[in-house]
């Protein structure tokens, strides 16, 4: 068969036409120590910290320590079948994580990747896991407010946009159901939220999800979730993941919500990884940069200039503690970091006070500037009260007579403790907390028995929704109490048609039980 000269320079033509010249040069590493999700290897010198690195079976991991002879190395995903001797190469990339709208009602991992099973995530942004928190001049300070929907803390300890407020007890006291309430609760308030779940059972994570979605939430909440099975690198970079997906919303002039839940076992997987590069240990085996660890990740928490938008990222940081101890190395490294602190007490949550908070040692470092002004006229004392009504019970314990002035403290302070219990995923619109707090501080509950005050409240919630809409709704939109001779009428046409007698309560029990034999 004869192939004309042609033919053969055509083809040679085509060839030249897609030949590509350029020369890539990779830099390429060997691993001389594998092991507990930990590599080291030589021959990267030229390689960034927090640089993402390719292994020969496909994992990835990242540049943590920087050593004049190799490179500590923290891997993401399978290490098992890596082995000395493997290469290791750059890819010149730092860690980045995906972000955008697209990642909204999404249940990812630490690097971004969906476990929800609803298929790819489509966005083409990503942003670093690490980046600068703005500066002073970049910030304002924090004066709006981000309404929990639980009555303790936004009359006790109230949080504004931008702030970092620590939510800290012991295990078992209401804290995830804080912010899961809260998460609710934004709803409607042009807020986007972001559930960072670090080492928790993935079948209360899955429970928690549910939740969200049974109530809407899921519409405008990212859940990033690395579970206890995870290795220890993937539980480090969560939170940090978790706060980038929040900066892309925070500077595009967007208000964040963002829950760390919980920091001690971040920072309890980040020793872990310390003493396996061979990290010098300190107090309590932790290394001494553990308070870089969280300080670094809550500062980027801010509310941003109005020359940057103005937009906000809200942290709430968990800690964990063992017996009530708030002296321990890493709740106290929190606590100075952040803008203040709510502290759930196991013996407050134990004798039926839900929220557990305890009102002494809990405070917020923003304070009235993060309330209504409604809301900061009707609970100004009411933190310091609740506070006095405590010691005054462990005193009125050893004493049988009591003055007047004493008894009607502890009258009122019980009614104060029951008005601030609320049910689970049940979170009030602030019209209404104001609504109950006004007419706790003017002394319209002190008649109540107080087993009868959660009736009261629904009962007074319902009226005031049937009959003075208009008194609730100016709340709202103004922020102010409205006049005051208008308010107390209306409150005291529902105190004339309400029935504190005994035969009202068994009918409201036979009222339960028909409901419950239904």
């Amino acid at each position: 068969m004869s192939i004309k000269a042609e033919e053969i320079s055509a083809l040679i033509k085509q060839q030249l036409e897609h030949y590509d010249d350029q020369l890539v040069v990779d830099e390429v590493g060997t691993v001389t120590y594998v092991g507990d999700g930990i590599a080291r290897a030589h021959g990267l010198n030229n390689v960034m910290a927090n640089e993402l690195l390719s292994f020969s079976n496909g994992s990835y991991g990242v540049a943590q320590n920087l050593e004049t002879n190799d490179v500590g190395i923290i891997i993401f995903g399978r290490f098992d079948d890596i082995r000395e001797g493997d290469t290791v190469k750059r890819t010149g990339r730092i860690l980045e994580v995906p972000v955008g709208e697209d990642m909204i009602g999404r249940v990812v991992n630490p690097l971004g990747q969906p476990i929800d099973g609803l298929g790819e995530i489509k966005t083409t942004k990503t942003r670093p896991i690490e980046f600068k928190a703005p500066g002073v001049m970049q910030r304002q300070s924090v004066n709006e407010p981000l309404q929990t929907g639980l009555k303790a803390i936004d009359a006790l300890v109230p949080i504004g946009r931008g702030q970092r407020e620590l939510v800290i007890g012991d295990r078992k006291t209401g804290k995830t159901s804080v912010a899961i309430d809260t998460i609710i609760n934004q709803k409607g308030q042009n807020m986007i939220c972001i559930y960072v779940a670090i080492g928790q059972k993935e079948s209360t994570v899955k429970n928690q999800i549910e939740t969200l979605r049974k109530y809407g939430a899921m519409d405008y909440t990212i859940v990033v979730t690395a579970g206890p099975s995870e290795p220890a690198p993937l539980l480090y970079i969560a939170p940090y993941s978790g706060s980038a997906m929040g900066e892309e919303f925070m500077y595009n002039g967007k208000h964040v919500l963002i829950v760390f839940d919980d920091l001690s076992k971040q920072a309890a997987a980040y020793r872990e990884i310390s003493l396996l590069l061979r990290r010098p240990p300190g107090r309590e085996a932790y290394p001494g940069d553990v308070f870089y660890l969280h300080s670094r990740l809550l500062e980027r928490s801010a509310k941003l200039s109005d020359a940057l938008g103005g937009g906000s990222m809200t942290a709430l940081p968990f800690i964990e503690t063992q017996a009530d101890d708030l002296s321990a190395y890493i709740p106290t490294n929190v606590i100075s970091i952040t803008d203040g602190q709510i502290f759930l007490k196991s013996d407050l949550f134990y004798s039926g006070t839900r929220p557990a908070i305890d009102a002494g040692a809990s405070v917020s470092r923003v304070g009235g500037s993060a309330q209504i002004k409604a809301m900061k006229k009707v609970a100004g004392t009411l933190r310091v009260d609740l506070a006095s009504y405590r010691e005054l019970e462990s005193f009125a314990q050893f004493g049988s007579d009591l003055d007047a002035a004493t008894q009607a403290k502890l009258n009122r302070g019980r009614r104060t403790v029951e008005v601030l219990k609320q049910p689970i995923h049940k979170p009030l619109p602030v019209e209404k907390q104001v609504l109950i707090l006004y007419a706790l501080t003017h002394g319209y509950i002190d008649a109540i028995p107080v087993d009868q005050i959660g009736r009261y409240q629904d009962e007074l919630f319902a009226f005031f929704d049937s009959n003075h809409k208009d008194i609730l709704d100016g709340i709202h939109e103004t922020g102010n109490l409205p006049d005051e001779k208008e308010f107390n009428q209306a409150i005291e046409s529902f105190m004339a048609g309400f029935d504190t007698g005994e035969a009202s309560v068994v009918g409201d029990d036979a009222d339960d039980d028909q409901s419950q034999a239904n």
